[in-house]
């Protein structure tokens, strides 16, 4: 097999690189220069300071051969992965508010700011449907719950990112929204007839391609009733090649969830499912594992006519049209002062108040910080000083606001609680943790024992903060994004006393 075989072949490669606190991406150097002198087509960045990313992300197009794609996952704005750039509210708090010119500034917004960055696709939006309180990857992810709702805004999200020069992703095709498990730990499988799927599941996917999306990323899941041998739609051809190229004509980028999931691997290592993706009908492989190996076994396949050389060069000709759509021109819009200032006014706008009105704030306010937040291992899936920013948020207005685990006598106003409960990955959960209900509701009494109220700020789904029945004032504030904690202590200080 020739050196430029291989070079073709890690093309459809998209490898991943993690910024870490206090080392940025200097961990992830060997496998930047092992990437590009192998000739991947492009890399995801997860983290990273704006002006940092500027910076690696101009430096891996110049040493590339040829125009790269650079990813993101930036469902809620720039500010979701990049320190600097501007968060937004979850996709389901905005399409809350029934103003699709707002959702549709979102996008703008987030495509202008990945721009700015080298960030030239933006892994989203979702077009899963929430239909299942038991789903415990969606959330407040989704755009909404039924079809014929969520269809138009997806289409309207799509317009207008890739009106800015960023390609768009629909995922996860054929939609999410009845997984009971999450794929990174284990292989979902939905047994939902086949006609259920494509009248309803199907219609956000099928608004999304007439948008004309660059991409569609394939789920780690399982459909009997639209491909009888039971494997996830990443490795389907039956539902690749027939079903999303052939009946529904999507000619563009079909590109995998994340390859090293367990929804993908079980049974087989990411190389292994590699091969299977690519010959399914996959173009571009996320997070391909050991790069070196995967195109040694990638090798194998074109030898031995698993993987035809055909396949490879579809996937290599779609990838090299959108890279070199996405190729940067020189006077590209830049988002304003304007711009960035409406992403805060989002925040504020998507806010509800259950239980209401809010209590006046004394002189001194406590915050006591309950986390729900806890994978399946036990690890918090929120760091620690993340759940901060709400006590800093009420500093900077002015406010003397103090992170307490117990109300004390110090403050004769409301104890605010911050309850940090989302649907997260390996999270695995759709309920509180016993524990976290406890802790709350220790906190409500020990309040009362000091005739003091309480506030209760639900930093992620509402849908978890509903668990707890209680009649008390509640900031529904949607997520525990920076962005959204400050939203909630700006709602907080327009109760202060005068």
């Amino acid at each position: 097999m020739s050196e430029q075989t291989r070079r073709d072949l890690a093309q459809l490669l998209v490898p991943t690189l993690h910024w870490q606190p206090g080392q940025g991406f200097a961990a992830v150097r060997p496998l930047i220069e092992e990437a590009i002198a192998l000739g991947v087509g492009g890399f995801q960045l997860v983290g990273g300071e704006q002006d940092t990313v500027r910076a690696l992300a101009k430096e891996l197009q110049v040493k590339s051969r040829h125009p790269l794609l650079i990813a993101a996952e930036l469902e809620r704005g720039a500010g979701q992965q990049f320190a600097g750039a501007t968060g937004l509210p979850p996709v389901a708090a905005i399409t809350a508010t029934g103003d699709l010119e707002s959702l549709r500034r979102a996008a703008r917004l987030t495509a202008r700011e990945a721009r700015t960055m080298g960030v030239n696709w933006n892994l989203a939006p979702v077009c899963d449907l929430d239909l299942l309180a038991d789903n415990p990857i969606l959330g407040t992810r989704a755009m909404g719950s039924e079809a014929r709702r969520v269809a138009p805004l997806v289409q309207a999200w799509i317009e207008a990112c890739q009106a800015e020069g960023v390609l768009a992703c629909a995922k996860r095709f054929p939609g999410a929204g009845r997984a009971t498990v999450d794929p990174n730990l284990d292989a979902p499988v939905v047994d939902a007839p086949a006609d259920q799927i494509k009248e309803l599941d199907l219609q956000p996917f099928r608004a999304a391609i007439s948008a004309g999306v660059a991409s569609i990323m394939t789920s780690h899941i399982a459909f009997p009733s639209l491909d009888s041998s039971r494997v996830p739609t990443t490795l389907s051809r039956e539902m690749l090649q027939w079903l999303l190229r052939q009946q529904l004509k999507f000619d563009n980028l079909i590109v995998s969830d994340a390859m090293t999931m367990l929804g993908v691997t079980q049974g087989r290592d990411a190389a292994q499912a590699a091969v299977l993706a690519l010959r399914g009908g996959c173009d571009v492989l996320l997070a391909p594992g050991d790069l070196t190996a995967t195109l040694d076994v990638l090798e194998r396949a074109l030898d031995d006519g698993t993987l035809e050389p055909e396949r490879v060069r579809q996937s290599m000709r779609r990838r090299l049209k959108w890279a070199q759509w996405a190729s940067p021109p020189n006077d590209w819009r830049r988002p304003s002062g304007a711009d960035t200032a409406w992403g805060a006014l989002l925040a504020d706008r998507v806010l509800t108040v259950a239980h209401g009105p809010l209590p006046v704030l004394g002189a001194v306010t406590e915050v006591a910080i309950v986390n729900d937040d806890i994978d399946v291992q036990g690890a918090d899936s929120v760091p620690g000083n993340a759940t901060t920013v709400l006590v800093e948020a009420l500093r900077v207005g002015g406010h003397d606001a103090r992170l307490a685990t117990v109300p004390t006598v110090a403050s004769g106003g409301p104890l605010v609680i911050a309850l940090f409960s989302d649907y997260l990955p390996f999270k695995a959960r759709t309920t509180l943790l016993a524990s976290s209900i406890e802790a709350v509701k220790t906190l409500v009494h020990q309040a009362a024992v000091l005739q003091r109220g309480v506030v209760l700020v639900a930093l992620g789904d509402p849908r978890f903060a509903t668990q707890l029945a209680l009649e008390v004032p509640t900031i529904m504030a949607w997520s525990g994004d920076r962005v959204m904690q400050q939203a909630a202590a700006r709602a907080l200080l327009r109760s202060r006393r005068g």
